[in-house]
């Protein structure tokens, strides 16, 4: 099972100006740098709870049918499902009625169920499904908590700057930042 994103989110969970406000950076001569580290600290934040921050499309690619006719779709929140692609023996796509198939958003990881479906002829790859997930198109979708969870993200790398090259960021998560996420976290048996 692959995830790849098919349309990537424009702009980030917190501005610029907001981050600038929040560090009390007040020229502009830090902001690739600013900017830089919003995006590590949503990446990380992504990474560590499984959650779209912003709306983006994905394509998750099977080899075949799961046997409990679940496929988990591990993005949160799902938003949309788009397509569901079957290729047959001749490599062609076909797509497959979204009516006989039902996307369980409730859950989390969301769940598509599908019923008996065609069993697709490509070995590898040969079922593709499109969707879409994030809170929203904007940092003002996001929710404040995990906003907050960045701020003090951000603040802790700019603080390291000198002594950690961006590329090897995050090199510190602030203490309170864990319970800021706990309740978004990816729980698993």
């Amino acid at each position: 099972m692959t995830i790849v994103v098919t349309d990537p989110a424009v702009g980030e969970a917190l501005t610029l100006a907001e981050a600038r406000t929040h560090l009390r950076v007040e020229t502009d001569l830090e902001d690739g740098l600013i900017e830089s580290l919003i995006r590590v600290a949503r990446e990380h934040l992504e990474s560590a709870t499984g959650l779209v921050l912003l709306d983006q499309g994905f394509r998750l690619f099977l080899d075949d049918w799961p046997k409990a006719h679940a496929i988990l779709l591990r993005r949160h929140p799902v938003t949309r499902l788009d397509a569901v692609i079957v290729y047959d023996a001749d490599g062609l796509p076909e797509e497959v009625d979204l009516a006989s198939v039902r996307l369980d958003r409730t859950r989390r990881p969301a769940r598509l169920i599908v019923a008996a479906i065609k069993a697709p002829a490509r070995i590898v790859n040969g079922i593709e499904v499109e969707f879409r997930a994030g809170f929203g198109e904007s940092g003002a979708d996001v929710p404040d908590v995990l906003k907050r969870a960045m701020f003090t993200h951000v603040a802790a790398m700019y603080e390291l700057r000198s002594g950690v090259p961006i590329g090897q960021q995050p090199a510190l998560v602030p203490d309170g930042y864990d319970r800021l996420i706990a309740p978004w976290r990816r729980r698993s048996l």
